[in-house]
């Protein structure tokens, strides 16, 4: 918990007086992973350092991914050993600094003759599977192995055994995307960072050495708590800073004088029971060169996911049902007695990956790499990357910054630093939800920002992704939430609407998918 003197989560009002009251060394825009890593980084350096969000932390791709911590087995096929590499030291260190969002887990891959939509050779992968372990330095989280078509079929007896050669064993980290932004965060409030959600950048013009950025507060706070007041108009207010950085993701390339040009990309993942598919580890599937995953997770299994190119409004993606068929397809092809349907599903998610632009090739096609430019003094833009190597890319970028502002560039410790104490996280962050509780609901809204129902429902517990009857759980957080955040019944219906998505738009091929109204 950071100390009394500096603003709590709550309190809106003192975080905004601090934010305002003298420049910054470096604003942020985005409050997604790229954003928290680059406001914890800044932080420990000692600089004064920022944040806003238009919307919730972890609000975009950084709640929507496959909640992996890996290398990338497929990119090692692609060639570009440079960023599994990367990705595979990355992965360790998330492991190290925040063991509780960071699960080892196996991945078996069962390859197969004679299928056009299995054209994965088990020798090459024995060969990369190898790579991939030294790729770690030889650390990796599990040692890879070959497996035989019989060890495949005991490990997985309902897969598919027609034309069945054996297959691979390797090893990466499951997580909790949405929970590894939060406790990032918290890292970063502790040490000193300024954040707000529901905070939106409007504009900004370069004058006297300091970009004067103009911000929108979407929870304009009048009562003297500092409580947010639904019923106020937004109000719009200024701060300064020495430098500006945009981590908006998805939304990067209308942001500012940026340079970002983003080519988007739509993934879908459903969630069924696991006695539904009764896997002991991670299984990864085919669709010709494309992979997708199914990922057990407590009592249930992530299934995913697609890659496509999207095109519509950022805030509209949702999954579609000829994407729910897409991924039951491929995992029917792979376990035919399951015999999956849209009723299994018990819930989706959709999200964006923010790539850089490139025109050619396929979705999958296209580097996850990241980008660092600044153009123009004092302005950077932080663009693509994976989930797994977001530390890095802020330890990166401050560096950069630093040397630009003419700093000596201080020793970066977001690597050797655990993210929270065990007792900070015990019982309110991990990677399968937590217990239902006052106790838990209080904390999110105390020590972690969450104003909105849906900020506790989908992003700091998942409940709502894990829980079958999860409309009952929220009814029951929604009395909660309005105890410690003053809600009348008016203000307890309305989030009860927001959460349940009346007005906007939501999946209907058989799973839940809230998508907060605007």
């Amino acid at each position: 918990m950071p100390p009394m003197s500096r603003p709590t989560p709550l309190d809106r009002a003192a975080t905004r007086r601090e934010l305002t009251q003298a420049p910054l060394d470096v604003l942020i825009i985005g409050g997604g992973i790229v954003g928290a890593g680059l406001a914890r980084d800044a932080a420990l350096r000692g600089l004064r350092v920022g944040l806003v969000e238009q919307y919730d932390f972890a609000f975009g791709t950084s709640s929507r991914s496959t909640r992996l911590l890996h290398g990338g087995l497929r990119y090692l096929a692609q060639g570009r050993i440079g960023l599994v590499r990367q990705a595979s030291i990355e992965k360790r260190v998330i492991h190290a600094i925040a063991p509780h969002l960071a699960l080892p887990l196996g991945f078996i891959f069962p390859t197969y003759r004679g299928r056009p939509w299995a054209p994965w050779a088990r020798w090459k992968l024995r060969i990369g599977v190898r790579m991939y372990d030294w790729l770690c330095g030889g650390r990796n989280l599990g040692r890879s192995c070959g497996l035989t078509a019989e060890q495949v079929l005991a490990l997985l007896p309902g897969a598919r055994s027609e034309g069945l050669t054996g297959g691979v064993r390797y090893y990466d980290g499951l997580t909790q995307d949405a929970r590894l932004v939060i406790d990032t965060l918290r890292s970063a409030a502790g040490a000193g960072a300024l954040l707000m959600n529901y905070c939106r950048f409007r504009d900004t013009e370069f004058v006297g050495g300091l970009w004067c950025c103009r911000v929108e507060d979407r929870l304009s706070s009048t009562a003297a708590t500092g409580l947010p007041d639904s019923s106020a108009p937004a109000e719009v207010f200024h701060l300064r800073a020495r430098v500006v950085v945009n981590a908006a993701g998805p939304w990067g390339d209308r942001v500012g004088p940026t340079s970002v040009r983003l080519r988007l990309t739509k993934g879908v993942h459903l969630v069924i029971d696991r006695q539904r598919l009764a896997i002991p580890e991670a299984v990864v599937m085919t669709q010709g060169r494309r992979i997708l995953f199914a990922i057990p997770w407590g009592q249930r299994v992530i299934l995913g996911t697609t890659d496509t190119d999207y095109h519509g409004r950022v805030e509209d993606v949702r999954t579609e049902p000829a994407d729910v068929r897409e991924v039951l397809g491929v995992v029917n092809g792979l376990f035919p007695r399951a015999e999956l349907t849209e009723a299994d599903v018990i819930s989706t998610w959709a999200g964006l990956r923010p790539l850089v632009a490139n025109a050619n090739g396929g979705p999958s096609d296209i580097s996850r790499a990241h980008e660092i430019r600044s153009p123009r003094p004092g302005w950077w833009d932080v663009t693509g990357g994976k989930l797994t190597t977001y530390r890095l890319m802020a330890e990166q970028t401050l560096d950069r910054i630093e040397a630009a502002l003419g700093r000596p560039v201080s020793a970066c410790r977001t690597a050797t630093t655990p993210l929270l104490d065990p007792e900070e996280t015990a019982g309110v962050s991990g990677i399968i939800p937590p217990a239902l509780s006052r106790a838990v609901v209080e904390h999110y809204c105390r020590r972690e920002w969450a104003v909105h129902l849906d900020d506790v429902m989908l992003r700091r517990t998942g409940w709502h992704y894990y829980e079958p009857r999860a409309e009952r759980i929220a009814e029951r957080v929604t009395a909660w939430m309005g105890d410690v955040l003053g809600w009348n019944d008016a203000v307890r219906t309305g989030e009860m609407e927001r959460y349940l998505g009346r007005g906007a738009a939501f999946c209907t091929a058989g799973g839940r998918e809230v998508q907060s109204q605007r």
